[in-house]
């Protein structure tokens, strides 16, 4: 091999003062390895796409959170516009039980009433059940203090001026109450 081959090939230089003594070693300088370098970007892009990723998920859950929470809140709002209705039926129903007027007014009521009742049930309305009940500030609302007709019904809830309702365990109008003092 010649010596301008060697030479470019970095391996061994020949001596040139003298042709006949044995070729010097060249260091080599240690090539960078050029797969490493794609290598890290790779790793840094998959880092950036996971983290991507994951962000949107918390988004995408976000999202169905809060378009629940707001079909929740929508038919809330419904119901408790329906509650009047509900409170003027009951009127009615009482109104209608006292007097000796018309017996068919007295049933047209009570089937309007209990077939709004059964289908706000279906929606999960309930009624908080007061009347003989300790008085919970959890689901009542102190509206007066009576004088207790007996001992046992001290703290406790003699009668029921405005009915209360609770809708999936929450409370949606607080049960107004007359409390045995």
């Amino acid at each position: 091999m010649s010596k301008a081959k060697e030479e470019k090939k970095g391996k061994n230089v020949v001596n040139e003062g003298n042709p006949k003594e044995e070729p010097v070693k060249v260091k080599e300088e240690p090539k960078e390895d050029p797969t490493k370098e794609l290598r890290e970007k790779i790793d840094s892009l998959k880092g950036d796409y996971l983290r991507l990723m994951a962000e949107f998920d918390t988004f995408r859950r976000r999202s169905a959170e809060e378009r629940l929470a707001l079909v929740s809140s929508a038919s809330a709002e419904t119901i408790k516009g329906l509650l009047p209705v509900l409170d003027d039926c009951e009127i009615a129903l009482t109104q209608l039980r006292n007097s000796t007027d018309s017996d068919a007014a007295k049933e047209g009521t009570e089937l309007i009433y209990n077939k709004l009742m059964s289908y706000l049930k279906t929606k999960g309305l309930e009624v908080i059940d007061a009347k003989g009940k300790p008085f919970d500030t959890e689901f009542h609302e102190a509206v007066t203090m009576f004088p207790a007709p007996s001992e046992d019904l001290k703290g406790k809830v003699i009668d029921v001026a405005q009915t209360g309702y609770t809708l999936g365990g929450k409370v949606l109008r607080y049960a107004k109450v007359i409390v045995g003092a």
